[in-house]
């Protein structure tokens, strides 16, 4: 099943970087209650990831906080030492972005957004896209065609939307 607008998230254990390593964070303790952004992506330090997704938040952050969302946070299918250090390289995590691995692809998968690139060395990795959700129920879904397109799923697309 892919997710849709009007769905209410699935409940996942996501990992991010604390300050005595990798911790453990429910999903749910992020959504409950308040309006988030996630977006998702192939791979950090991938290039149009690196170039053109996290860069779009970053640039607007405020412009989302103003429009009344709790959080932005980054979901890929990498591990909490990688996305840490992504997060610190791009900027993301002093601009306020949660980054948060999703290690095994379990979050991904169970919303119906993996896909593979075998050549490029890519398994179960995530979809391009971003949404918006208020107290876990999707309200606004933007799904890129491909990997390699950063348009609909960019941070100005979702202020638009908003």
């Amino acid at each position: 099943m892919t997710l849709s607008i009007g769905d209410k998230l699935p409940d996942a254990t996501l990992l991010q970087m604390g300050a005595e390593g990798p911790e453990a964070v429910a999903l749910s303790s992020k959504t409950a209650g308040r309006k988030v952004v996630i977006f998702g992506l192939p791979g950090a330090y991938t290039g149009v990831c690196s170039t053109a997704h996290v860069p779009s938040f970053i640039r607007t952050k405020d412009a989302l906080t103003a429009k009344g969302v709790d959080e932005v946070i980054c979901i890929s299918v990498n591990d909490p030492f990688v996305m840490g250090a992504w997060g610190e390289a791009t900027g993301a995590s002093a601009a306020g972005i949660a980054m948060l691995g999703d290690t095994q692809a379990e979050f991904t998968k169970s919303i119906g957004l993996e896909f593979s690139a075998p050549p490029a060395g890519l398994i179960d990795r995530s979809q391009r896209y971003a949404l918006v959700a208020e107290d876990g129920v999707v309200t606004v879904l933007n799904l890129e065609g491909s990997a390699g397109e950063c348009n609909i799923s960019a941070g100005e697309a979702v202020v638009d939307a908003l």
